[in-house]
């Protein structure tokens, strides 16, 4: 019997060992924090890893999940500063940084947070206007986080991120932003083409300046260039009456022969270059003609040095030709 009772009483003593090892040893998970408290009240905080507390005086309080976590923020309706209602939802990135803060300054975390984050976007949504609202979402973002942020602090939360996801105004404010849309559009695209007949107009106009002012000089130059050549001509006219002065000063009948063959030349000239003139009958004086084409002939050898020892008289055409009469050209 003695034996017996031994036996039981080391049993019981390696089953104390064993609950008081069980109570005394913890292991926290990576990524967890797990507060320690000592008759009902806060000592510590377990890390990550083998942890020994004092069996039966400490226990585990919270167990706190340090990674970073997401909170979905339900859809609400809020009405805009010029308001408009619009329903809105988006989602919320957060860390416990302080395991005990986290664990006894607030009573339901998650729901505490969800609040806030709720109660920040109806007040920042609402204190803008429809248009800023849908244009300037990064904006939103900053303001909010900055506010939550701040306001989580004190819990030992860190708010790193938050989003709003979608933005949904009534089916009529759409219908109406669709059409203000399309009419600035419209007038965009009218305004762009009032511009390109305005630039279009003012290269034409340009161009057509340019070419005026080119024609203008042509005809300058044009003008520039026939007063030279008349110039000449009269130069021409001058000089070779002058030498034909002098000749009939000298003496010599064949100039004044000259003159009037070149008149008598351009009048026929003239009648038989007529378009409605085929046939021109005609009396002429033949041998007066061509007496002045001999006197032309002297002049130009006079003129220009020519020394001929053959007298006119033998290089007259030998034709006969009557006095008078009518001519057939």
């Amino acid at each position: 019997m003695g034996f017996f009772g031994f036996d039981i009483t080391v049993l019981v003593i390696v089953v104390l060992v064993i609950l008081v090892l069980i109570a005394g040893i913890k292991t926290v998970p990576q990524g967890h924090s797990y507060t320690v408290e000592r008759f009902s009240r806060y000592t510590r905080t377990l890390s990550p890893g083998l942890n020994l507390i004092v069996p039966f005086i400490d226990r585990i309080g919270a167990k706190m999940n340090m990674m970073e976590q997401v909170l979905d923020v339900p859809t609400q309706e809020i009405i805009t500063k010029d308001n408009a209602t619009v329903s809105v939802d988006g989602v919320a990135f957060y860390q416990v940084l302080d395991a005990a803060r986290a664990a006894y300054e607030v009573n339901g975390l998650k729901n505490a947070l969800l609040n806030l984050t709720m109660t920040n976007i109806r007040t920042v949504m609402g204190s803008m206007d429809l248009d800023e609202l849908l244009s300037h979402r990064d904006e939103i973002n900053d303001r909010l986080l900055r506010v939550v942020d701040s306001a989580a602090a004190s819990w030992g939360i860190k708010i790193t991120r938050i989003e709003i996801k979608d933005i949904v105004p009534p089916a009529d404010l759409v219908d109406s932003m669709g059409r203000q849309m399309k009419a600035e559009r419209e007038k965009r695209a009218q305004i762009l083409e009032a511009e390109g007949s305005r630039q279009s107009a003012i290269l034409k106009a340009e161009g057509e300046k340019q070419a005026q002012i080119l024609q203008a000089e042509g005809r300058r130059e044009a003008a520039y260039r026939d007063a030279e050549a008349r110039e000449r001509l009269a130069e021409a006219e001058a000089k070779a009456t002058e030498l034909v002065s002098k000749a009939i000063a000298a003496g010599d009948v064949q100039a004044i022969n000259y003159f009037v063959a070149q008149g008598y030349t351009k009048a026929l000239e003239k009648l038989a270059s007529a378009p409605n003139q085929k046939v021109l009958m005609l009396p002429v004086e033949a041998t007066a003609l061509i007496g002045s084409i001999g006197g032309i002939a002297e002049l130009a050898r006079s003129a220009f040095g020519g020394n001929d020892p053959e007298p006119a008289q033998r290089r007259r055409p030998t034709t006969s030709v009557p006095r008078s009469g009518e001519g057939s050209f």
